[in-house]
């Protein structure tokens, strides 16, 4: 059955070898099983996201020579969907706002520390330590009256007593890099990432809400990423099933790492395609850097 595919990069820096194999992936899944691919842009952080990078995007990836379906979804022309969402499952009574600051929370993590090994989430993130849901309605209101920053949280205890079995039960269709599509079902555990964060007072999402409001919006049937967003995967079949939103599979590629190991981020400055191309890399070039042949 013809998949409908998804590329989805941010323009808060320039594409590196991580984001051809990822575009690349996507595309030839697209087109191996007679399918479409989406591009969409992700850019809910309006500090860091550019004009001049999204054009370098659509640049790069025109050079490697794929194509997408137009037009393309900007999340930041969609901040009304995500509210939407939002107050459903404020709605359902699974969201509460938390006051402290990233300061506070480290502080409040060491002093949990000193007590016991506090959990970390799959990332290895401390889960969050405070103790905003025992605040009364009436107390969150005058805070969040008074101006005072704030981040809306689920309530996973909550959420995961409200689906009832069906949260015992949740897993994920994820499909393998092998060509004969294998197919698993993986148990999700969304109690393992906490109280996260769904939406801030400045920005009215986060990356878990927003992917899967996107992804049901698109249409999409297979996601295709990277292996550093397989665990979150259990968040996201959280969100769909509260939201009764349909569940895609997922397919979670290798990485691309550096000379240390590590995997290439623009926040490490890995080099850019940019840069590839400009010394002389063809597309080519970049297939088989990534692992991918040379398209032949």
């Amino acid at each position: 059955m013809a998949g409908v595919f998804r590329f989805a990069p941010s323009p808060n820096g320039l594409l590196h070898l991580g984001h051809a194999l990822s575009a690349l992936l996507n595309a030839d899944l697209a087109e191996r099983s007679c399918g479409r691919l989406l591009l969409r842009i992700e850019d809910i952080d309006r500090t860091r996201c550019r004009p001049e990078l999204e054009a370098a995007i659509f640049s790069d990836l025109g050079w490697l020579g794929t194509a997408w379906e137009t037009p393309v979804r900007r999340q930041s022309e969609h901040f009304s969907d995500y509210r939407q969402a939002l107050q459903k499952l404020d709605a359902m009574g699974l969201v509460y706002p938390s006051f402290e600051s990233r300061a506070e929370i480290a502080r409040l993590v060491f002093a949990r520390d000193t007590e016991g090994d506090w959990p970390r989430d799959p990332d290895g993130t401390p889960l969050y330590p405070g103790d905003a849901k025992s605040l009364s309605r009436a107390e969150r209101e005058a805070r969040i009256a008074s101006g005072a920053p704030y981040a809306l949280r689920l309530d996973m205890a909550a959420a995961l007593a409200r689906l009832g079995e069906t949260g015992k039960t949740l897993s994920w269709r994820e499909r393998g890099e092998a060509e004969d599509d294998t197919v698993s079902e993986v148990p999700a555990n969304p109690a393992a990432w906490g109280d996260v964060v769904l939406a801030r007072k400045d920005v009215p999402t986060s990356y878990h809400l927003a992917v899967v409001v996107d992804d049901a919006a698109q249409g999409v049937t297979e996601v295709v990423r990277g292996r550093d967003l397989f665990h979150a995967t259990s968040v996201h079949r959280l969100l769909q099933a509260l939201l009764g939103l349909p569940a895609p599979n997922y397919r979670h590629h290798r990485l691309i790492s550096d000379a240390d190991g590590k995997k290439l981020s623009k926040s490490t400055g890995a080099t850019a395609l940019r840069a590839l191309r400009e010394a002389g890399a063809t597309p080519a070039d970049i297939r088989r850097r990534v692992g991918l042949g040379d398209g032949s």
